[in-house]
């Protein structure tokens, strides 16, 4: 297969957009899970959907903005606490912190940090998500490197009692949709962008992730990204090598920060880019050895179908959650974390009583740190990648703009009460219905 071209053919990450998809699936069943309770240090969690993504007309998506949050973010803390969880991603949006080179402004982040320190929360401090600060170009800005790491050694000092550390969500999708695709940030397209992107974005990881640690040593890195599989829509040669290499593709921006080699196709492709010798050899420098997860994202177009000419589709037929994420783990061999699933709000229940299922099948064979049913709340224009303004509500969160409950809310909180007693395979679809 044409390396050059297998980027322009399809966007990879489409889990991570296609939130709204209702066509029906044919699941392949997990195995049955045990009965036994989760451990005591188990992470129920949600999140804050805080996307930010540059536009090419330079204005944003801010999800904080759009969700109502800014206002009424003392409800949404209230309501994720009211669910019985013990974590919440949640980070304030870096654009509006880092106004410039060594200039904070933390009045959008002090008294919200100040309420979660006081709710006994685990905060898993999302730091960099969909965007960037406009005086950064992009993911493939050299300066993206040093400027991060700034700003990750100034959250981690500001903010001690922080311990658990996303430094940039989903790297993977972060650096397609902004340097292959055209459609956020640097709105560049192309491989040699894409690849000079992800590489770049990858060191950026691991520099703040140092600069993490250098402030607090007991930090925990959860490394989420898009969960990806993708199969031969057919028997021909050419959608075989497509789909091989999309698969070799998928664990690009894991190899990098967790010191795996990736494929020699990948390898190509990032070295055309730009990335050097001396960038690899940091990149297989082990860190925080025994404080890395992985987090899950994990949605209904996770797994896609590849044609030959490298259009994609939504398999009808899956792995599921936990076989796609024992191929991760056989791989990286640290613990993981559900970090992020939901689907509309219709189907909500049944994907949370599914979801949690495939959890607990995947816990008997992999360390699982936690689940998250991400975000708390509806969110604006995803079915759109985010690429226009059209002010079109995605309901997958648990509660709805005007913060009134899902289905899913109920059934969620069921679940994470039933999982502490110990029910064991537990009661989302009863649960919606008391």
């Amino acid at each position: 297969m044409r390396r050059r071209t297998f980027l322009s053919r399809a966007s990879v990450g489409l889990g991570a957009v296609l939130v709204g998809c209702r066509a029906p699936l044919v699941v392949v069943p997990s195995r049955q899970p045990s009965p036994a309770p989760v451990p005591p240090n188990f992470l129920f969690a949600t999140g804050i959907e805080n996307s930010y993504p540059r536009l090419p007309d330079g204005s944003r998506h801010d999800q904080l903005e759009q969700g109502g949050h800014y206002d009424r973010w003392r409800d949404d803390f209230e309501l994720a606490r009211s669910l019985g969880i013990g974590a919440i991603r949640y980070g304030p949006a870096w654009y509006r912190v880092h106004t410039a080179p060594g200039r904070f402004d933390w009045s959008a982040a002090d008294d919200q940090m100040e309420w979660l320190r006081r709710s006994g929360l685990v905060v898993i401090a999302d730091l960099c998500h969909f965007g960037v600060p406009d005086w950064i170009d992009g993911f493939r800005d050299p300066a993206l490197r040093a400027h991060l790491a700034e700003y990750a050694r100034e959250f981690a000092r500001r903010y001690a009692w922080v311990e658990h550390f996303t430094p940039i969500n989903e790297i993977f999708v972060a650096a397609n949709f902004s340097s292959m695709l055209g459609w956020w940030n640097e709105c560049a397209t192309g491989v040699a962008s894409f690849a000079r992107a992800i590489g770049n974005a990858s060191m950026a990881h691991e520099l703040a992730v140092e600069a993490i640690m250098s402030e607090q040593p007991r930090a925990v890195i959860v490394q989420a990204e898009s969960f990806e599989r993708f199969t031969p829509a057919d028997d021909s040669a050419a959608a075989h090598g497509e789909a091989r290499f999309w698969n070799e593709a998928r664990f690009a921006a894991l190899d990098l920060t967790l010191g795996h080699m990736p494929a020699q196709a990948i390898r190509e492709l990032l070295v055309d880019g730009g990335m050097s010798t001396a960038d690899f050899a940091f990149l297989r420098e082990p860190r925080v050895v025994g404080r890395r997860w992985i987090g899950i994202d994990y949605y209904v177009t996770s797994e896609q179908l590849v044609d030959g000419n490298g259009r994609k589709r939504t398999a009808t037929s899956r792995v599921g959650l936990a076989g796609l994420a024992l191929e991760y783990h056989d791989r990286y061999r640290v613990p993981l974390m559900v970090s992020e699933t939901s689907r509309v709000a219709s189907h909500g229940v049944e994907w949370l009583d599914a979801q949690w299922n495939e959890a607990v099948a995947l816990s008997a064979s992999a360390p699982l740190m936690g689940f998250s049913w991400f975000p708390l709340g509806d969110v604006v224009d995803w079915r759109h990648a985010l690429r226009e303004r059209r002010g079109d509500v995605d309901p997958i969160g648990l509660y709805d703009r005007e913060r009134r409950p899902h289905a899913t809310a109920a059934a969620y909180r069921e679940l994470i009460a039933a999982a502490r007693r110990g029910a064991g395979r537990t009661t989302a679809r009863r649960a919606a219905a008391i």
